[in-house]
């Protein structure tokens, strides 16, 4: 029994001897906390569940017109080894500067280049007050597409963009092509599946791209109907939401609750009757796979991009112009039909398991 004991103390302490290190990499600016940060934890929690070392490395991510500096920070960063001079055997990045960030074994699992030199070229050149200025950031702009496409093609090992739209994105921008590997939903709720209460639940950055305003402004239409909406999320829209609510008589019907704790939003998806997540041509939309995997149909728009990836109009959400008077009518359909928004929840729930963490590390992570 002692040699037995013996052995199998020396087996643990073998494995865990041979437990590979990887290391999420990403930026963000300080005190903004969004979906990149959530899904680097994510994954750094997976991994550790799935027998890995896991840590976060957050890099330099200067402000506006600042990134070169930022861009050289970041390849001037040494992450082959830990702390106590242990070998890190793969990285992980998320987003621009961090995939400047060298490393032998290197996986870019892209959500999105600096959009201000992309997809919103156009909005940025349109705050442009001068002609130098003009000129200034079109030279910028041209220097970070050359940056970017050297490192995405020769700084890493495999390159997969966490949705079809940001894919085509790079495809189009910077003729780099990738393989699409989406995220499975966050791991830090519990996914119970509650009942589909009388509210619609809006979810997300309060930023003027996700369009909540819209949401307010479809329950505009709905005042003598039971039906409440409530939004969770902060951010640099709060004080104008919370006035909209107000000019439109809306304070007993629609809720604004700013930042709330993952228990408090595992409890508001549970019980939701569904999800509105119409985002202005969103990147990918952890808020998807996030309400689907609580069995709850999604409204969303034509142009939001990402989460049209995975919605089926009429049998896992409902894609519908953005419009407050078309909302207005699918959140009454969903109110009346409950039989029918069950229904819906449950495919939506069924999709949602095509993508687990499972599947999705051994392709992040250093065979063997």
């Amino acid at each position: 029994m002692i040699r037995k004991h013996h052995r199998n103390n020396l087996s643990a302490m073998k494995s865990e001897t041979n437990k590979k290190r990887i290391l999420v990499v990403t930026s963000r600016l300080p005190f903004v906390y969004g979906g990149n940060s959530i899904l680097a934890q994510s994954i750094s929690a997976n991994l550790t569940r799935m027998g890995y070392w896991s840590d976060i490395w957050f890099t330099p991510q200067n402000r506006f017109g600042r990134q070169a500096a930022a861009y050289f920070a970041n390849r001037l960063t040494d992450l082959g080894l830990t702390g106590t001079d242990e070998q890190i055997d793969g990285i992980i990045s998320l987003r621009f500067p961090s995939f400047a960030v060298k490393h032998p074994y290197h996986v870019c699992w892209i959500n999105h280049c600096m959009r201000e030199y992309y997809d919103l070229w156009d909005h940025h050149r349109t705050k442009l007050t001068s002609p130098f200025a003009v000129s200034k950031e079109h030279i910028r702009k041209w220097m970070i597409h050359k940056i970017d496409k050297y490192l995405l093609a020769h700084n890493v090992t495999k390159l997969f963009a966490q949705s079809k739209n940001i894919a085509y994105r790079l495809k189009d921008s910077v003729g780099i092509q990738c393989e699409v590997l989406y995220p499975p939903p966050r791991s830090d709720f519990s996914y119970e599946h509650g009942k589909y209460d009388d509210y619609i639940l809006s979810v997300s950055r309060l930023n003027k791209r996700k369009r909540h305003d819209l949401f307010i402004k479809s329950f505009a239409l709905l005042k003598k109907c039971q039906i409440k909406g409530i939004i969770a999320g902060d951010g640099e829209e709060y004080t104008y939401l919370k006035q909209l609510i107000e000019e439109k008589g809306l304070e007993n019907q629609v809720q604004l609750l700013g930042a709330v704790s993952v228990e408090k939003l595992n409890s508001l998806y549970s019980n939701a009757l569904a999800v509105f997540f119409a985002p202005v041509d969103e990147d990918y939309g952890n808020v998807t796979l996030e309400a689907f995997r609580f069995g709850k149909p999604v409204i969303s728009a034509p142009d939001s991009g990402g989460p049209l990836e995975f919605i089926h109009h009429g049998e896992n959400g409902f894609i519908v112009d953005p419009e407050p008077q078309q909302i207005a009518d699918i959140f009454i359909k969903l109110f009346e039909n409950k039989s029918q928004t069950r229904d819906m929840g449950t495919f939506a729930y069924e999709m949602s398991l095509e993508h687990t963490w499972e599947n999705t590390i051994p392709r992040l992570v250093p065979s063997g």
